[in-house]
């Protein structure tokens, strides 16, 4: 008899020892995968909260440009905005869609292994209420301890015991923790579906406005392309214009440069302070502007209408809204205020010791020559053209080295 106690003692303890690992590993899994998956869905949620302001910005800025009732270059930019914003929308949609399929493979997954568990924990359970009701038919549990031979078989008669009831407590918390655990995926499994339903709506909404747009993109550069005399001549007015701008800009860096012995590596100590943090601001710089998307990028662009023509830009423009402040980037001093009638109106040159920072397109300005200003103050107001668009065009220098703006603007 003590024999088959022991044997069946040791054999439930160590089921039930193994039976808890197996429960933990599993709900250790469970607890990691869902960290996971939600650090994931926090970067889509980031993504598309992204794109939703980017398609928001995009919309005022193209509902400003339809007033005039004229398909213009401006319109154009700002639909290509919107469609590359809400392509990027249905992407990030897309991937919390395949995201949320993952996590219903693996809940459905989880909750069968933990049905699977709960249905073979109460079967052991019940095997070893059995086991103890015939174990207590067959003798009394004191006269079974005080029936030893020695004090050694006492306190191992003893740990026997109060191992097999431990053995029974731990089934019943396995039980509560496994049915605990069950409920919750299952509630979670719910909650995926009703997830993935919605995005899947939003999905469909989502391609339902693309199409639209891609139809009113359509529309648009038809028009434009049967105004393409028109516009080849705003391109050579806009070269001349830029080449008046390149020449400004170069002229008064000489100048600079003439009256530091003729390099700016000479300037005075307050001035090379301003220059290194300026350059300790790459990536960090704020926007000229409070709100807007880059519309023309650095160097050599393609002509959004007209096949094989292309267009050189020495910054970057910035589509903007309506009668929109231009702020100053960094601290520094206005070097120039200046007007070059067509393109470019106002604009304003500021040094930053080696660095200059150009705005121009602007109809107004606030500061003048010589001037001290401070980051993010005002120094004037973007122009709107005849088509309804207002841009601000955006320079950087070093010296006399044009760099790309985009690399020193924080993200926008």
């Amino acid at each position: 008899m003590i024999k088959r106690l022991n044997f069946l003692l040791v054999f439930l303890t160590n089921m039930c020892i193994s039976k808890v690992v197996y429960i933990i590993a599993l709900i250790a899994f469970t607890g990691i995968s869902a960290f996971g998956q939600t650090s994931k869905k926090d970067d889509l949620e980031k993504q598309k909260a992204e794109a939703l302001r980017n398609i928001e910005k995009a919309e005022k800025i193209l509902n400003q440009t339809t007033q005039k009732r004229v398909s213009s270059l401006g319109q154009l930019r700002a639909l290509n905005q919107q469609i590359e914003s809400r392509r990027n929308l249905i992407n990030s949609i897309s991937q919390e869609v395949k995201l949320i399929n993952g996590e219903i493979s693996e809940n459905q997954t989880v909750i069968e292994s933990l049905e699977n568990d709960l249905t073979n924990l109460k079967k052991e359970y019940a095997a070893m209420v059995y086991a103890a009701y015939k174990s207590k038919n067959s003798f009394d549990k004191l006269s079974f301890i005080f029936s030893s031979d020695n004090f050694n078989q006492f306190i191992m008669r003893l740990k026997y015991l109060e191992q097999y009831t431990d053995a029974r407590k731990q089934q019943v918390k396995l039980i509560n923790e496994v049915r605990d655990q069950l409920i919750e995926n299952k509630v979670s499994l719910e909650e995926n579906f009703t997830e993935k339903q919605d995005l899947l709506e939003d999905q469909v909404k989502e391609k339902d406005k693309l199409q639209n747009l891609k139809k009113e993109q359509s529309r648009v550069v038809a028009d434009l392309q049967k105004q393409e005399s028109k516009l080849k001549k705003d391109i050579d007015k806009y070269n001349s214009d830029i080449k008046k701008l390149d020449k400004l800009i170069a002229d008064l860096v000489k100048k600079e440069l003439e009256s530091e012995g003729g390099t700016l590596k000479n300037i005075s100590a307050n001035l090379k302070e301003l220059s290194n943090s300026f350059e300790g601001n790459k990536n960090k710089l704020p926007w000229p502007v409070s709100t807007g998307f880059i519309s023309e990028k650095f160097g050599t662009n393609q002509h959004p209408v007209l096949k094989r023509v292309q267009v050189p830009n020495n910054g970057i423009n910035i589509q903007t809204n309506t009668n929109e402040k231009v702020k100053a980037v960094f601290t520094g001093t206005v070097k120039s205020v200046a007007i070059i009638p067509g393109e470019f109106k106002y604009v304003v040159i500021i040094q930053h010791g080696e660095y200059f920072t150009v705005y121009a397109r602007m109809k107004e300005v606030y500061v003048k020559s010589g001037q001290e200003v401070k980051t993010g103050e005002i120094l004037g107001e973007v122009n709107t053209g005849n088509d309804g668009n207002s841009e601000i065009h955006f320079e950087v220098w070093k010296n006399t080295n044009k760099l790309n703006p985009e690399q020193w603007l924080a993200k926008n």
